[in-house]
């Protein structure tokens, strides 16, 4: 910039104003030839650099090539970055500098995108209602004050350019599931297509062209939603180019800086808050439009949803000693008399519930942690009638949130030789009952300072056996005028009329 300055006015000195060249040579500290050369050139002086030697790379530099061209074939996520061919080049014997190995890879990039055609795409032009898009992105939060990484599900109707996001700790089959459900309960319909990649949770077997054997589980979800499942050709991810951009803008738009909140329910009422916020756009194609405005118009060609799917992952597995099943590395329990038999654990975004013959045995709201314990005291009852004395130190019952009469009852009975085979006739009395009724009975056992199994249990039958119904009013007519009275004569007559009577 300084140079094209001192040109343009040493030209417009001497060609205007008539100075001589040595007086502008004293004065701009130059020698007289570059003044010269500067009155000759229309143009500002430009400066190239040569190319620039690569003594210790150029032996490598052949083999640097051949790997860039085979990471080209391969998906994108598989390509090694320039410090992973630097490094894969230092086990080759290389030794230069890291940046000599990043200058290559760049200009043989920058090469390539001239030249190569594939980095050429036609433009994709959707019906309204007929396509919608879904990919996943991993997302930094923090969640209760720990920062962790979410998956975070996108879902983008093709025609209108409607987003919507949802997060989950995992990209598990049952997540998938359940993003769908809310997905089309917030566009209000169903597409006619839903564009993919080829995940694992999504396609079993890629076979050439668009030919797939899409996993069963989904098969049955797009059954039950009615929608046509497209995967993209492999390394394709052009074919669904709009959700793979609203990764990128999502991440700079809402997860930059990096959002706080309490827990996932949070997290997703903030994320379905913006997609309708993003609604109010410009629309990329109709700018005079909102995204909304056109969302509203193809909400009109969705399939309506009658109801929702619902769907969920199924594991067989056997009940441990200890009345637990696994899943995910967590153990949740189940009834004691299940102990060692074999169950199914079905497990969605945020429930596990576990099925014997076909019938809900146990459900337990989901946990993503590791070697956690979820009990129900419950579920241990069968074996509290054979083992009181686990009621002591047991872990379903150390933290259980009792009404504070039933605890009172409880200490007190504890605390005395053989109290904890009378607290199990209470719980029992509860499990029959209802802790409602029990509640009042330890109430009135309290208030009368007389504290035992049998008192509450006597308490809980007074409560639960009906009051004797109030008299009933007689009319006048119908009261006898004389009492009846016993006439022993008329039996014996009776008798002698019997068939085989005494005379």
């Amino acid at each position: 910039m300084i140079v094209m300055e001192t040109a343009t006015k040493i030209r417009r000195r001497h060609l205007v104003d008539g100075e001589s060249i040595s007086a502008l040579a004293r004065e701009f500290h130059l020698s007289r030839n570059t003044v010269k050369k500067y009155l000759k050139q229309a143009e500002p002086p430009r400066y190239r650099r040569s190319e620039q030697p690569k003594p210790k790379l150029s032996e490598y530099h052949q083999r640097l090539e051949h790997w860039l061209e085979q990471d080209a074939k391969r998906p994108r996520r598989h390509r090694r970055t320039a410090r992973g061919l630097f490094e894969d080049l230092q086990g080759e014997g290389y030794v230069g500098a890291y940046d000599s190995v990043q200058r290559a890879v760049k200009a043989w990039k920058e090469a390539r995108g001239r030249s190569d055609a594939s980095q050429a795409f036609v433009p994709l032009v959707f019906a309204s209602g007929d396509a919608g898009q879904f990919d996943w992105s991993h997302e930094h939060v923090e969640l209760g004050g720990v920062v962790q990484t979410i998956k975070l599900a996108h879902f983008r109707l093709s025609y209108s350019r409607q987003p919507f996001l949802v997060a989950y700790p995992r990209e598990s089959q049952e997540m998938v599931f359940d993003a769908h459900d809310r997905a089309f309960a917030f566009f209000g319909g169903v597409p006619r297509r839903m564009i993919y990649d080829n995940p694992k949770t999504l396609v079993e077997t890629v076979y050439s062209g668009k030919t797939r054997r899409f996993n069963k589980g989904f098969l049955a979800l797009a059954n039950h939603y009615l929608f046509e499942p497209v995967a993209c050709t492999p390394a394709a991810g052009w074919e669904k180019g709009q959700v793979e951009n609203q990764v990128g803008n999502i991440r700079e738009w809402l997860f930059s800086p990096r959002p706080r909140f309490a827990d996932f329910a949070e997290l997703n009422d903030w994320l379905a808050q913006q997609s309708r916020r993003l609604g109010e756009r410009a629309h990329p194609s109709e700018a005079e439009r909102r995204i909304g405005e056109v969302f509203a118009e193809e909400q009109a060609q969705l399939r309506a949803i009658e109801r929702p799917f619902a769907g969920y992952t199924e594991h067989p597995c056997r009940v441990s000693s200890t009345c637990t099943v696994v899943y995910d590395r967590n153990r949740y329990s189940v009834p004691g008399d299940y102990a060692g038999k074999r169950v199914s654990v079905r497990a969605s975004a945020e429930r596990i519930m576990v099925v014997a013959e076909g019938q809900q045995i146990a459900a337990h709201a989901r946990h993503f942690s590791r070697g956690a314990m979820i009990l129900d005291p419950w579920h241990y009852l069968p074996v509290l009638e054979r083992k009181p004395g686990a009621l002591r130190n047991g872990a379903p019952f150390l933290n259980w949130d009792l009404p504070a009469a039933i605890v009172a009852v409880k200490d007190t009975l504890l605390a005395r030789p053989k109290g904890d085979r009378e607290f199990v006739e209470v719980l029992l009395a509860m499990r029959e009952h209802g802790s409602e009724v029990v509640e009042v009975a330890c109430e009135l056992a309290l208030a009368h300072r007389t504290i035992s199994a049998p008192v509450v249990l006597n308490h809980v039958h007074r409560l639960l056996c009906p009051p004797s119904p109030p008299p009933v009013s007689i009319p006048e007519q119908l009261h006898l005028k004389c009492d009846p009275l016993a006439d022993c004569e008329r039996y014996d007559q009776l008798r002698a009329q019997a068939p085989g009577g005494e005379p």
